[in-house]
């Protein structure tokens, strides 16, 4: 887990963390659609979970943009050289655990090594069956059941959050095209739309490749 002290007098963000970071509640979100048309027929062409291939696609577009990278440890900013993935794993009962999966690089190892961590939390009755004190994640969680156009989140003011949020939704077809909805939260002091605009269309590449 390496990360690097950001120099907050010479951050270009300087201005913007001061602002936000004083908010009872820094984080915005947006939700768009994106085509899952392609990257649906892939998974299924390789059998493999589409959850874990759009999950892995949106940790792998993540970790290309800076500003998704930055954490707030004790007032500090700090950017981190790679985010994993905090997913919300459900169960057979329709509970859910919380999970944390290593980002690599190479797809088939992420895949690998999810199989086994959702096994674990599936087996499992506990809420944090796993490592839960990781702040160089996304918090991930997927609602299949439905096709949001807007998304909340609870939130506990009193824990210094800096993590991104997101959360995908049903997948609707229509004419032969697949799409579902994603939300994407995030800490203003971090991030702005236009970094969520870099990820929307990464994400959005790498599900068409």
């Amino acid at each position: 887990m390496t990360k690097t002290l950001v120099a907050i007098n010479e951050w270009n963000r300087k201005d913007h963390y001061n602002f936000f970071s004083k908010f009872d509640e820094p984080f915005f979100g947006i939700t768009v659609t994106i085509d899952c048309t392609v990257a649906y027929k892939k998974a299924k062409e390789q059998n493999t979970s589409f959850f874990l291939y759009y999950l892995y696609r949106a940790l792998e577009a993540a970790n290309q943009i800076e500003n998704f990278k930055y954490r707030i440890i004790d007032d500090k900013v700090y950017l981190f050289d790679t985010i994993n993935a905090s997913p919300t794993i459900s169960r057979p009962d329709n509970t859910f655990g919380f999970s944390f999966v290593n980002y690599n690089e190479n797809e088939i190892t992420f895949r690998n090594n999810a199989l086994k961590v959702i096994k674990k939390v599936q087996e499992s009755t506990s809420l944090f069956p796993g490592e839960d004190d990781k702040i160089n994640v996304i918090h991930f969680s997927a609602l299949p059941w439905l096709n949001f156009s807007s998304m909340s989140h609870a939130r506990n003011y009193k824990y210094p959050d800096s993590c991104p949020k997101i959360s995908f939704g049903k997948i609707i077809t229509t004419d032969n095209t697949k799409t579902m909805s994603v939300s994407i939260h995030a800490h203003h002091g971090l991030v702005d739309g236009y970094h969520v605009g870099l990820f929307v269309d990464k994400f959005q590449a790498l599900l068409n490749k």
